[in-house]
């Protein structure tokens, strides 16, 4: 897998490219769409987004192209400074990557990554779809963050584990498929 910075970057850019259009959709659709739904009478979750001007953040409406290049920008700079080297360090706390076999060790990467993210992400999520209009409170940030770990644990777990890693793990081989066989 990534050998030096550069591919290292590139493999969090990967991930993070699919991760946050994932998790904008289970957001949005599963999570949130029948009361979007709801609340405008529209008769599809795009319909009620587009009929309320976009996707409520940081106290205005936002298109849904803003949410994702926002979550992007975060969870990419999260992921390059807090997630890839601090999820390394805790799965060598377990495993030998010398010794064990690569796949229990790549799985406890990722389950160390999902450790570390979801509640991360969740936090900034909880801090851009505040409800502002209805005045701050620090009680009910931790609510909504606790309410969004909660939701997004078991996805992010199950969708980095059996989907979008293995996903991200192919392009990255194919893309540097030529520096792997230089190297062996």
């Amino acid at each position: 897998m990534p050998r030096n910075q550069f591919q290292r970057m590139v493999f969090a850019f990967l991930t993070v490219l699919v991760t946050v259009h994932a998790y904008v959709f289970y957001s949005l659709y599963v999570v949130n769409g029948s009361m979007l739904m709801e609340i405008s009478g529209a008769g599809s979750v795009i319909g009620a987004i587009n009929r309320q001007g976009g996707v409520y953040m940081m106290g205005r409406y936002v298109p849904i192209w803003t949410v994702i290049v926002v979550e992007f920008c975060l969870a990419y700079l999260l992921e390059i400074l807090l997630g890839s080297p601090y999820s390394f360090k805790l799965a060598c706390k377990v495993f030998d990557p010398r010794e064990n076999h690569p796949m229990m060790f790549e799985t406890a990467v990722i389950c160390a990554t999902v450790g570390l993210m979801c509640p991360a992400m969740s936090f900034l999520a909880a801090v851009l779809y505040y409800p502002y209009y209805a005045g701050f409170h620090i009680v009910t940030l931790a609510a909504n963050w606790l309410k969004l770990v909660c939701f997004n644990f078991p996805f992010a777990y199950f969708t980095q584990l059996f989907f979008i890693q293995p996903f991200a793990r192919t392009v990255f081989k194919f893309l540097f498929r030529n520096e792997e066989h230089a190297g062996t």
